[in-house]
């Protein structure tokens, strides 16, 4: 059975408003880690905040201070280019020392635009080759069931990553061995590194491909917590599942700042220090827009 990460429990009574102040903070790390490269995945990152919050501090099974416990869930970022991200939240962990954020991608800093496992502990997979996380998470829930542990591994990809070959591999090995530990999630935010992910090669109908090749599918608002928590600590109590299982998470590239969001020319890019002054404010609403 899968026990609540260690810091959702300081805030048991309402751990909603404790992942929804997360993923607010997480946006302001973001820009923060931003600054010091000059270049950053703003708007990748901002689409996959709740999904990272609700994970990390409402239902991934995790011990402070301890990254490499042999029972704990594995996460897997196949969009890798979002990691800066993550970072903060392995920090929170003390997994990694905080003060390493301050150098995030300067010469000999372990933190890069991609995270690297062999460099930062927290990592459970080097990623960004768009495609491979899914396969890894699967290797992984493998092993764990050679050797009598039951973690889940969770893979978070890309609406592009949809395009690659290797996803769909993975998602039928993963049903043909029955490997119910597997949860998958699909940050839906419509844009991939060429524009809309449907212009470049529709990837629809997601839910119906994901359930002909033998997953157990669930849709939800990647933006509201409520809808995350409840599927997701669904999924991470199931008693000997299976089925693999996929959430699709529709989300807004570039969430919470109004003039990012869905604005293709921000998957990369800089704020200048007005505009990130503009940032931050819309982020620091009661509402994010």
């Amino acid at each position: 059975m899968t026990v609540p990460s260690v810091l959702a429990l300081e805030d048991a009574e309402d751990p909603i408003a404790r992942i929804d102040e997360r993923a607010r903070w997480i946006r302001r790390e973001v820009i923060r880690l931003i600054a010091i490269p000059k270049v950053g995945h703003y708007a990748s990152a901002f689409s996959c905040a709740e999904i990272l919050a609700t994970l990390y501090y409402g239902v991934m099974r995790l011990k402070r201070g301890e990254p490499r416990w042999e029972e704990r869930d594995r996460f897997m970022f196949g969009k890798g280019h979002a990691a800066v991200a993550l970072y903060p939240i392995l920090a929170d962990f003390d997994f990694i020392p905080a003060a390493v954020l301050n150098e995030y991608t300067r010469l000999g800093n372990p933190l890069g635009d991609h995270p690297d496992m062999t460099r930062v502990p927290g990592v459970d997979f080097s990623s960004g080759s768009i495609g491979h996380a899914l396969s890894a998470g699967l290797g992984m829930c493998m092993a764990a069931r050679l050797n009598g542990l039951d973690f889940t591994s969770y893979a978070l990809l890309g609406d592009g990553e949809q395009h690659e070959g290797q996803v769909w591999e993975a998602a039928m090995s993963a049903a043909h061995h029955k490997v119910g530990r597997l949860v998958a999630i699909i940050d839906r935010n419509g844009y991939c590194l060429d524009g809309p992910v449907d212009d470049v090669m529709t990837i629809e109908p997601l839910a119906e491909k994901w359930r002909a090749f033998g997953w157990d599918v669930h849709e939800v608002n990647g933006h509201s917590v409520p809808e995350l928590l409840q599927v997701l600590r669904m999924l991470s109590m199931r008693e000997q599942p299976l089925r693999p299982a996929v959430v699709i998470a529709h989300t807004v590239k570039g969430r919470g700042v109004p003039f990012m969001e869905s604005e293709h020319g921000w998957h990369l890019g800089f704020l200048d220090p007005e505009d990130e002054r503009r940032a931050l404010a819309y982020i620091d609403q009661p509402e994010l827009s």
